[in-house]
C-alpha cells in the first residue's frame, strides 16, 4: 500500500532551516485509513513568518493551519484521534487550553501536551495529529 503526500496551499510547510531549499518533510501523509499531520505552528501561510501575538493568537493560527492540512487530506476534527502539543512555556497552558476547547467543543481526542522548545524563534506552540478514516 503506497503512502500519499498531502499538501495544503492554505497552510505553510514547516521543518525548513534554509528558506532557499524545499523542506524535508510533508505536511501530511495518508497511509491506508490513517492521516499523519506534521507539526503545525503559528506561521502565516502566505509569508511563512511567525504571527505576532500571545499564546491565544498563536494557538488559533496553529489550529487553523492544522485544519487546512486536515481538509486537504479529506479529514475534519471528527477524524482526529490523537494530538501532540508542545508549548514553549507551560505557564501558557490555561490560555492555550481555552482556545483549544473552542475548536473541540463537540469532539474529543487523546492529547499529550508538553513543555519544550519549538525549533523556530517566536513559535510558542506546535501541534501535530493523527486522523483515522472508516
Amino acid at each position: 500500500m503506497p503512502k500519499t503526500y498531502v499538501t495544503s496551499a492554505a497552510a505553510p510547510t514547516t521543518g525548513f532551516t534554509d528558506l532557499q531549499k524545499p523542506p524535508p518533510i510533508a505536511q501530511a501523509i495518508r497511509f491506508g485509513n490513517m492521516l499523519f499531520v506534521s507539526g503545525q505552528g503559528p506561521l502565516d501561510p502566505a509569508t511563512k513568518t511567525v504571527v505576532e501575538g500571545d499564546i491565544e493568537v498563536q494557538t488559533r493560527r496553529t489550529l487553523d493551519n492544522l485544519l487546512s492540512v486536515l481538509d486537504a487530506g479529506g479529514a475534519t476534527l471528527a477524524n482526529v484521534v490523537n494530538m501532540r502539543v508542545i508549548l514553549r512555556d507551560v505557564a501558557d497552558f490555561p490560555h492555550f487550553n481555552e482556545v483549544f476547547r473552542t475548536y473541540f467543543e463537540h469532539e474529543r481526542v487523546t492529547r499529550t501536551c508538553v513543555g519544550g522548545t519549538p525549533h523556530r524563534k517566536g513559535v510558542n506552540v506546535e501541534i501535530d495529529c493523527v486522523a483515522m478514516f472508516d
